[in-house]
């Protein structure tokens, strides 16, 4: 009796099995919603592109090529404050003894070819007797100064060393806000340090820290020893060099700049050639139009500064510039920021001619110059501690 049930219920599951099937690939059969028709309105997803979970390969490419910088210089300190008394120094003069002090610091730097080429900032080597410089194989050894440039904080320096590891050049142009950045750098003297981030912002300007300003912002931890370190991208290219922090206690608080690897290579390579960065010059001084200057000019609405001082002699004079003359366009871009529009004149070859579109009482003017050479920076005098 029982076998015979058992055989008797194969043929109901087989037809409910059957109908199930049916059911799943044609619903429409009985009554039910096409599945085809509901893939269709279903709204497409964006796929989403996860990143690495490690950034060690990023790591091993670029920090071979960031060293350790240690300077030194001699400072004259006066050996007892008796010998800066006005009435004794008129009758010592400037003979008194003096003690000299050994004054030590440290920073970073980034090998930028094998010949040996490193870029770091001025100020970590400004004023330096003696400049060592640490790899990360190891290897110390002196480096000299090519030269410097005050106005964009860099300074580029060369070691004779065999078999050095270069970095790979990125694209600092191309850089987004969010993008991953790893900071490379020597921090307070305690060796090689990578710290993550993201990209902040992208050109910064009017910070008061460079004549010259169009940096990287990134939350990645830059403290002091990062200065003239490397600031990377998730596969290992540099993208800048790392260059200022902005704190109230002196360490990082998630604000750092970046001098763009764009602006950095062009500095380099102008002081390999030339000894110096070679910039145009006008010869000018301006100062934002404002609402009530543009109200008076009858320039309501319209972007322009206003020429402040003219050096005499200099290319703006010379192309028949005046002050009070409102500039409105240089070579077709508008000026409608006085320190872009300076360094989009930095940026032209000097004796190359230029169109600049005025406003003169009322009137628009076109004037040609010709691009001058910019001067160097007149030297700060450093002050000897005492």
């Amino acid at each position: 009796m029982l076998k015979a049930l058992r055989f008797s219920g194969w043929p109901l599951l087989a037809g409910v099995l059957v109908a199930l099937l049916i059911i799943q690939r044609y619903p429409e059969w009985v009554g039910l919603p096409s599945l085809d028709v509901n893939l269709q309105q279903a709204p497409q997803t964006k796929a989403v592109q996860q990143g690495p979970v490690s950034y060690a390969d990023a790591v091993t490419t670029a920090a071979p090529a960031v060293v350790n910088l240690y300077t030194t210089k001699v400072i004259n300190k006066p050996s007892h404050p008796l010998f800066e008394d006005p009435q004794f120094r008129r009758f010592f003069g400037d003979n008194s003894p003096k003690q000299k002090r050994m004054e030590s610091s440290l920073g970073s730097g980034v090998i930028m070819s094998p010949e040996g080429y490193i870029l770091t900032n001025n100020h970590v080597t400004s004023g330096a007797d003696q400049i060592v410089v640490a790899l990360k194989d190891g290897r110390e050894t002196l480096a000299r100064v090519i030269g410097s440039d005050p106005e964009t904080d860099l300074a580029v320096l060369k070691i004779d060393l065999k078999n050095l590891p270069a970095i790979t050049i990125g694209r600092s142009d191309s850089i987004r806000i969010g993008d991953v950045t790893l900071a490379i750098g020597n921090p307070f003297g305690v060796g090689q340090t990578v710290t993550m981030g993201i990209i902040s912002a992208t050109g910064r300007n009017q910070l008061g820290l460079n004549n010259y300003e169009d940096f990287i912002q990134t939350d990645a931890a830059i403290n002091p020893g990062n200065s003239g370190g490397a600031l990377v991208d998730a596969n290992g290219n540099l993208t800048g060099i790392n260059t200022a922090i902005f704190s109230k206690s002196g360490g990082s608080q998630g604000i750092g700049f970046a001098i763009p690897v764009k602006l950095a290579m062009e500095v380099m390579k102008s002081i390999i050639e030339h000894g110096q960065v070679i910039r145009g010059w006008l010869g000018i001084e301006v100062q934002p139009l404002t609402q009530e200057l543009a109200e008076s000019f009858g320039l309501s609405g319209r972007p322009g500064i206003v020429v402040a001082g003219i050096f005499r002699d200099g290319p703006a004079q010379k192309a028949g510039l005046q002050l009070g003359d409102v500039i409105l366009s240089i070579d077709g871009e508008p000026a409608g920021d006085g320190r872009r529009s300076m360094n989009q004149v930095a940026r032209i070859k000097p004796t190359d001619k230029v169109t600049i579109q005025v406003m003169r009482n009322g009137k628009e003017l076109k004037l040609t110059a010709e691009i001058g050479l910019r001067p160097p920076p007149a030297p700060v005098a450093v002050k000897e501690e005492q």
